[in-house]
């Protein structure tokens, strides 16, 4: 076999792997990883926005209590751990724990409260439930088609706003930009963030799949994703799919895969002249803040600047979970009511160094394990595709380190739902190869 054929076969999964997983594993908390995909495909939909009536019902909840629920259940029925034993999983408990610990020097300890249950929480538990429960091959690559699924219609609701131009801005905003489905992606910012951190898993997929209609409709997530990150007029979303563009060329490079590395090199060349008008210059203001019309550049640098210095004078406890914007309207000439545009600074703002370095070290801890089980799985000819997936992983985790710079998304679900699926790798890995199970270190 020539380096030219090895490169262009190197996604193809062995038949015989499918077969050799157990089928004990799958019964085990199947109730529960049903619920965690329909709670998923609720955050990211939110259908009870389009039909009112499922607002009453509170979907989202149903589907997160059931899971909860049934995961405890079936854990402890079973006599199994209820968290898994794994550096990111202990560094997110940690950080918790400190977040609470620093709620009476908060500037607002009600709203640090708040904060904490209504989102924190739920993005942690959110991490716990995939961490714990997509613990087979089978559950990971239909945690990941979910999300791929789910991908579509937020893309195309995306190019329809924008063909039909109904945008979220006002007619005399100095840049009309559109929106997607309400939740969280009804900000076009984080429409094009949900979409990025989503394309790596698509690409992963799309080379794992055998399926004619399977390797479709990856495809198709891929094809409308990528526009649809552009109509956003995200300044972030462009530099994040750029990251996501070149750490994915040289992966391919890495594994000796000539064809889709071209593949790359022309979607990126063929995306150039479809721009819609006004693109060019709304990215030229990522470097000449001073031209940006809508103020948000200069806006956000000043934040920047404003929070080192919150941070510089509360090293240890920060002014409290969520409290940047208070701490941020105090020293600002004008108030905004706006969060720093940035997770690291907020963390750091909000909890402190340490909290920020507890933050880095959850980050680093998720990238790698999906860069180890990536390595390890790759080398194992019949774990070739776990291999792949892992890739995508961390990809994703690569994304979202370059969309950290740039969004107020620290405690939200974005980062807590790929983080969760780099723990989950490793325990993919330990059942589908027992005998290597000690090549993961926990």
């Amino acid at each position: 076999m020539n380096a030219f054929e090895a490169g262009t076969i190197w996604w193809r999964p062995e038949r015989r792997v499918i077969a050799a997983t157990t089928d004990a594993p799958v019964r085990q908390g199947r109730v529960a990883f049903r619920a965690l995909v329909a709670f998923t495909a609720i955050l990211l939909l939110t259908p009870q926005t389009v039909i009112p009536v499922l607002k009453t019902l509170r979907i989202a909840l149903a589907a997160g209590g059931l899971a909860i629920a049934a995961h405890l259940f079936d854990a402890t029925l079973r006599r199994r751990p209820v968290l898994p034993a794994s550096p990111e999983v202990v560094t997110a408990l940690a950080l918790l724990l400190w977040a609470v610990l620093t709620v009476p020097f908060s500037y607002w300890p009600g709203g640090s409260v708040a904060l904490m249950s209504d989102q924190y929480l739920k993005a942690l538990v959110f991490f716990w439930l995939i961490a714990a429960l997509v613990t087979t091959r089978r559950r990971l690559w239909t945690f990941g088609w979910a999300l791929v699924l789910c991908s579509i219609p937020l893309a195309l609701t995306a190019l329809s706003h924008f063909g039909s131009g109904v945008y979220v801005t006002t007619s005399a905003a100095p840049l009309q930009r559109i929106g997607g489905i309400a939740g969280l992606t009804g900000n076009p910012n984080d429409l094009a963030l949900t979409l990025n951190l989503v394309i790596p898993i698509a690409g992963a997929l799309l080379f794992t799949s055998r399926g004619v209609l399977a390797r479709t409709v990856a495809l198709t997530s891929l094809l409308l994703s990528v526009p649809a990150v552009i109509v956003t007029f995200s300044r972030a979303g462009f530099l994040t799919i750029c990251a996501i563009a070149v750490a994915s060329l040289l992966c391919f490079v890495k594994r000796r895969a000539p064809a889709p590395a071209a593949a790359v090199l022309v979607v990126a060349c063929s995306v150039l002249p479809l721009l819609p008008a006004g693109y060019l210059e709304r990215l030229s203001t990522i470097t000449d803040i001073e031209a940006d019309q809508t103020g948000s550049a200069v806006g956000r640098w000043s934040d920047y600047q404003l929070s080192l210095r919150l941070v510089a004078q509360n090293p240890i406890v920060g002014v409290g979970l969520g409290q940047d914007i208070l701490a941020l309207d105090q020293i600002r000439l004008r108030p905004t009511w706006r969060n720093v545009h940035n997770a690291y600074l907020e963390y750091a703002v909000d909890l402190g160094v340490p909290g920020f370095l507890m933050f880095l070290a959850l980050l680093i801890a998720s990238i790698r394990s999906a860069r180890r089980i990536e390595a390890l799985a790759t080398r194992a000819p019949a774990l070739r595709d776990l291999g792949i997936m892992a890739s995508g992983v961390r990809i994703a985790l690569v994304a979202f380190v370059v969309a950290a710079f740039f969004h107020p998304i620290a405690y939200q679900f974005y980062f807590f739902c790929v983080a969760g699926l780099a723990v989950a790798l490793k325990r993919v890995y330990r059942s589908e190869l027992p005998a290597r199970a000690t090549a993961v270190h926990e």
